[in-house]
């Protein structure tokens, strides 16, 4: 989302994060594995050699799942490409959903972006690499918060605290909101 002036600019809501992810690579292990993994199995994955930009070197991991022909338990080894493939449409639709909430904001708002950058919050910013992917495709600098599982909750603490000031921004009705 834009946000100026106490109010929102223009926004996209997707409906992808860390579980759309982690399920992105459970079903990449299934169909060109044939190796059907826990949901855990997976997160873990993600998180020790998940990336959405290609590394200096090849990281492998090794995961254990249910052979989808014998029904037998089977150890693989996977690699951070595997990985970034799996989780790849995902980070495409991600990076085109930023790329469009730009193209809606106008050319001032958008000055002050280029200059003051874009700022990546939520579980999804401790995605490796992830940040340079926007950076790269919107042509703008990109900024991990200090604290981004948190970023959102401290913000909407900070309107409830001075809710007076921050009334107008609110929005009461879902048909207020921008265009997604």
């Amino acid at each position: 989302a834009v946000i100026s002036l106490g109010g929102i600019v223009a926004a996209r809501s997707l409906r992808i994060a860390g579980d759309r992810l982690t399920e992105d690579i459970r079903h990449f292990s299934q169909e060109e594995c044939k190796l059907l993994l826990g949901e855990r199995t997976a997160e873990d994955l993600k998180m020790a050699i998940g990336s959405a930009a290609k590394g200096a070197k090849t990281i492998e991991s090794s995961v254990r799942g249910r052979d989808l022909v014998t029904g037998l338990p089977r150890e693989v080894i996977i690699t951070d490409a595997d990985v970034r493939e799996a989780m790849a449409k995902s980070i495409r639709t991600i990076a085109e959903a930023t790329k469009e909430v730009i193209e809606r904001t106008p050319p001032e708002l958008v000055a002050d972006i280029m200059h003051r950058g874009i700022y990546l919050v939520g579980g999804g910013s401790f995605l490796r690499g992830l940040d340079k992917v926007l950076e790269s495709e919107t042509k703008i600098p990109i900024i991990v918060s200090d604290d981004p599982l948190t970023a959102v909750v401290r913000g909407c603490g900070i309107v409830l605290e001075d809710l007076d000031n921050f009334r107008e921004a609110l929005v009461e009705h879902e048909d207020e909101l921008p265009p997604t």
